[in-house]
């Protein structure tokens, strides 16, 4: 063996021998197998290689120690010309360093896959008749695929002359060096078993997966340094023997030190784990679940909005986990607004009812800079990170988790749902997702809040953990029956039941669905302790959000409307929630009630406006303010307070998750589902003192705001857009007039309504011919649209578990078109990040009207996280066809570009007129920041 040949160089004193580099990745894959996968997927691995478990962890290590043997080529070594030199000119390598030059393009991952098969067959791998079926290939194509993204499978005539196809990789001394460092890595493990089949697409995911996290482990600088060996270091079996040894004591603290490892649920039943008696849904899963969770399993929850969902999902996800065998939970939620929310929740819940490793990470592109996960820990933020060697304290994930790739890998994590949804995507490092995923609980909240896109995307997800047997949790509102069937069969079908099986979900209640046997169990339906009669009143009205704030409203408008219904909160009290469909008609509305309301506007707090094209700070202020103003009582004395009469204006980014209760809901006309949300603000908490001006305290009041079109009939404005399908708010407009006056049980008439309205039969029962046919006509625009949205996602996502046999390269992807920006809660939803700066008067730009926080154009090679942080802080997104029209003037500075955060920013030179508004010009739009946040003319 010849230790001349490097592996790590970057940031070191001298260069560390491959072999070296190989050996400590090989130990602390043994490790991640003893301390971080689960028994079960031991169990699962072991069963698949047909050798006992034991066996299974040397096989492991040894394939983690053969990750980089395709840094013994050239094109490799000559990174470093002076460490090159020294073995140039032997005789035994001079052939293939005749190719260093000229095959740079082979990049060592694919020299491992190349140069692997040959070495394993010989290592007595089975071999098939197929390619992509013979061992010896799977696992070298596996290995290949460490730097996130798989090579195709290699042809036979490849396979025959792979010198000759890979001119790089070198004869004579590299292919020797090569076998003498697999085999001392083969001896040091201890894998002499082979293999006895091949693994499965699954099995085969979450291996690489380990793989990746065992070498970033330990390629990290502060722990190679002190590993480096002596400069007469030889590699003789003794000092690899020794070397080793040492590779074997360093990683339990190295991965403790990480974060790694498993958390534990003890036994504990809900009045244990919350401090307050369960209610009749929590109560009943209390009771039946544990009976019915035998291993791994899906449970459907539905209920309405403050029925304890959340609380429900914690209990049963530590049943789950207990049971199964999982080692930890994903909460996921729509929107990083939810998943900031309900970060503090899961941490909590973490404090007193999870034991063992309890490292919690929050996933979203925002996260860093959330306060409740503003520790000064910080993310990674490109410069690199070490692994700090005190093991993390409670539930505070250290510096090495919180980066978007590994935050997964976690025991415990809190975010966006498309963190998930990313490991189906053929995107790089999707395997560590799939890792992540497959040991956890996942918890999906707001299951009804996704459209066709990422409704295509969950099920090839549950497909996915039904074949890893990672145990789900499914939370939902105002679920369809058809949306729910969809779900479960997913998992069952992962889990290998093809064949559909009687799903009928009630309302409120729940079902489960084994892994194990494929049974789902009779639907269990539970009383509401929140049983309320709802109070929808449709008001057809012309659209008129556009008329100057001081134009008097003409009679049946919308501007009309919202001063009747707001008028009562001046004098009596009371807090109303408006709710609009895009940003600009919120803030045109704040304006005119501004206008019409002048004692609200001028007394703090009298009026808000919520939406989310604000800078980072200014939304996360008036978030937590709306919160404090319109949250849960903090205690009876809060409860039995009057509340000064106040209006919130804000979109949809209220509907989900957030806990907020108004005494009246003025929503613009949405579909019925999103409808129903809203109303669930309405007088969600109990209160004694609530206006008279509202009704019975305990009958929530909804007024829709339906816009007329220019013939009279409901139709919605141009300036919506794309943001709702015409035909469910026809359909809802239809089935809400028709119930006119009778109201709306809740939750008793909630899934009937949410499934009539997406009836195929619905057009049937008009009696209008015209209405008929003008809906028919919207609905063929729907289904094209929801076929399109499905099959585009059926097109890019990785396939189903079942059909991976034994090609990985169908789990990565080098189209450019699909990147992680695909997946967005919308179709379509193009979007960027804009940063405003505000040129002052005497020339020098600050991120603050003020002039108080200079603009920090001028960073050093790496920009502090504290400079980072400060300009995303006054970050706003803006959508993308706003930012077609960025010139060079809305480029970053220089000194930014090094930082993959700003580097994509947009800057908006604001300057101030003599009307005293700060605006710039990007493309033909005048953009204008001011009170309202963003807007545009």
């Amino acid at each position: 063996m010849d230790v001349r040949l490097w592996g790590k160089y970057d940031g070191l004193s001298r260069a560390y021998p491959v072999i070296c580099h190989l050996l400590d990745t090989a130990a602390v894959a043994g490790v991640l197998w003893d301390d971080v996968l689960s028994s079960r997927t031991r169990r699962r691995i072991a069963r698949e290689l047909g050798v006992p478990e034991a066996e299974g962890r040397r096989i492991v290590a040894f394939w983690a120690g053969l990750h980089d043997i395709g840094k013994i080529t050239a094109p490799f070594q000559a990174k470093v010309p002076e460490a090159f030199a020294a073995v140039a000119a032997e005789p035994q390598f001079a052939a293939g360093a005749a190719h260093a030059v000229s095959e740079r393009s082979l990049r060592h991952e694919t020299a491992t896959h190349w140069a692997l098969v040959e070495f394993l067959t010989e290592c007595g791998y089975p071999q098939d008749r197929l390619v992509r079926m013979s061992a010896g290939h799977q696992v070298a194509q596996l290995l290949g695929g460490h730097h996130g993204c798989f090579g195709s499978v290699l042809r036979e005539k490849e396979l025959r002359a792979v010198a000759a196809w890979q001119p790089g990789l070198g004869e004579d001394g590299w292919r020797e060096q090569r076998h003498a460092h697999a085999a001392a890595v083969r001896r040091l493990t201890g894998a002499m078993r082979v293999p006895q089949g091949a693994l499965s697409g699954p099995t085969a995911a979450v291996l690489t997966g380990l793989v990746v996290v065992a070498d970033w482990l330990v390629s990290q600088v502060d722990v190679i340094e002190p590993r480096l060996p002596a400069a007469d270091w030889r590699g003789s079996g003794p000092e690899l023997d020794e070397h080793f040894r040492g590779a074997l004591a360093m990683p339990p603290s190295l991965v403790r030190g990480a974060g790694l490892g498993r958390a534990q649920f003890p036994q504990r039943s809900f009045e244990e784990q919350f401090p307050f008696p369960p209610n009749k849904l929590q109560a009943d899963i209390a009771a039946r679940l544990p009976g019915l969770v035998s291993g791994a399993g899906l449970l459907l929850v539905t209920a309405p909005t403050g029925d304890g969902k959340t609380e429900a999902a914690l209990h049963a996800a530590s049943v789950m986990a207990r049971v199964s065998g999982a080692s930890g939970m994903y909460f996921a939620l729509p929107t990083m607004a939810t998943a900031d929310a309900m970060f503090d929740r899961v941490r909590r819940f973490a404090d007193g009812n999870v034991e063992g490793e309890r490292a919690l990470t929050l996933l979203h592109s925002m996260a860093w800079l959330s306060p409740a996960y503003a520790d000064g820990q910080g993310q990674d933020l490109g410069q690199g990170s070490v692994v700090s060697s005190d093991g993390p304290t409670g539930t505070e994930a250290g510096r090495w988790l919180r980066t978007p790739r590994r935050g997964l890998l976690a025991p415990l994590s809190n975010g966006t749902i498309d963190q998930a949804l990313t490991a189906v995507l053929p995107v790089r490092y999707n395997v560590l997702r799939l890792l992540g995923l497959s040991d956890k609980v996942l918890v999906v909240d707001e299951a009804h809040a996704y459209g066709p896109w990422m409704h295509s995307l969950l099920v090839r997800l549950l497909e996915w953990l039904g074949a890893l047997g990672a145990p789900v949790v499914l939370l939902s509102a105002t679920l369809t029956g058809r949306a729910a069937s969809s779900l479960v069969e997913a998992y069952r079908r992962g889990a290998g039941f093809p064949e559909p099986a009687r799903v009928e979900p009630c309302y409120p209640g729940w079902l489960y669905a084994d892994a194990h046997t494929g049974e789902v169990s009779e639907p269990r339906a539970v009383d509401s302790d929140r049983e309320r009669d709802l109070r929808v009143e449709t008001r057809q009205v012309r659209w008129d959000v556009r008329e100057r704030p001081d134009a008097t409203p003409r009679p049946g408008s919308r501007r009309a409307a919202l001063r009747e219904l707001i008028a009562p909160v001046t004098g009596q009290g009371g807090c109303v929630l408006v709710c609009c469909t895009t940003v600009e008609e919120a803030q045109r509305t704040y304006r005119d009630l501004q206008h019409a309301f002048p004692e609200l506007a001028a007394r703090q707090g009298g009026l808000r406006l919520l939406h989310s094209r604000y800078p980072a700070h200014v939304r996360q202020r008036i978030s937590a303010e709306s919160e404090s103003a319109f949250g849960k009582p903090a205690d009876e004395a809060q409860a039995a307070a009057v509340r000064p009469g106040s209006v919130l204006v804000a979109t949809q980014i209220v509907e989900q998750s957030l806990d907020l209760d108004f005494d009246l809901v003025v929503s613009d006309l949405a579909p019925l589902a999103q409808l129903l949300q809203r109303a669930g603000r309405g007088k969600r908490h109990e209160r004694a003192n609530r206006p008279s001006w509202t009704g019975d305290p305990r009958e929530p009041r909804l007024v829709v705001l339906e816009p007329l079109g220019e013939d009279g009939t409901v139709a919605a404005p141009k300036t919506w857009g794309a943001v709702y399908d015409d035909a469910l708010l026809r359909r809802t407009s239809v089935l809400l007039n028709k119930r006119a006056g009778a109201g709306i049980a809740v939750p008793g008439d909630v899934q009937e309504l949410v499934d009539a309205v997406y009836a195929d039969d619905f057009s049937d029962h008009l009696a209008d011919a015209a209405e008929r046919d003008k809906l028919a006509h919207l609905d063929a625009a729907r289904l094209a649209a929801t076929a399109a949205e499905g099959q585009l996602a059926r097109m890019v996502t990785i396939p189903a578990p079942q059909d991976v046999r034994g090609d990985l390269s169908v789990l990565s992807s080098s189209d450019p078109g699909i990147t992680e920006e695909l997946l967005t809660t919308r179709l379509g939803a193009d979007t960027g990040r804009a940063v405003c700066v505000y040129i002052q008067p005497a020339g020098f730009r600050t991120l603050d009207p003020d002039g108080a926080v200079e603009l920090p154009d001028s960073f050093g090679r790496a920009p502090a996280r504290r400079q980072v942080a400060e300009v995303m802080s006054h970050t706003v997104p803006l959508p993308g066809r706003w930012l077609a029209g960025r010139t060079e003037e809305h480029d970053v500075p220089k000194s930014w570009r090094s930082s993959p955060i700003l580097a994509d920013l947009a800057l908006l030179p604001m300057s101030r007129g003599e009307d005293g508004r700060w605006t710039c010009r990007l493309g033909t739009r005048e953009i204008e920041i001011s009170d309202v946040g963003i807007s545009a003319n």
